[in-house]
């Protein structure tokens, strides 16, 4: 009898990301993307220029966390920011999109 080899499912090297914490600093806008594995990946938003405004920054913060939700989990997040509590800071609520109304044939 020949054994079937195991199949085990990838972790994905991204987890899936449940907040955004958003800071403005002299040398440009920095972002910490938190996990719902507890996980983060903290990094600068490289093609936001240091000059740029808040609204610039908060949208391509949340267009880069949509793009690695898509990409490393094939689903699709809406980013709802919260009002800012302190100056040069912005945090941001990820959670899942609905479905479109006709996404069920």
């Amino acid at each position: 009898m020949a054994r079937r080899k195991q199949e085990t499912k990838r972790r994905s090297p991204f987890g899936m990301p449940k907040g955004i914490v958003l800071l403005a600093t002299p040398e440009g806008w920095c972002h910490s993307v938190l996990t719902l594995e507890d996980g983060m990946l903290c990094g600068r938003l490289a093609d936001v220029p240091v000059n740029a405004g808040p609204a610039k920054a908060r949208a391509a913060a949340a267009a880069m966390v949509a793009g690695l939700a898509h990409d490393f989990h094939e689903v699709h997040v809406d980013v709802t920011w919260d009002p800012p509590r302190e100056p040069g800071s912005w945090t941001a609520q990820v959670t899942l999109a609905a479905p479109p109304p006709n996404a069920g044939g």
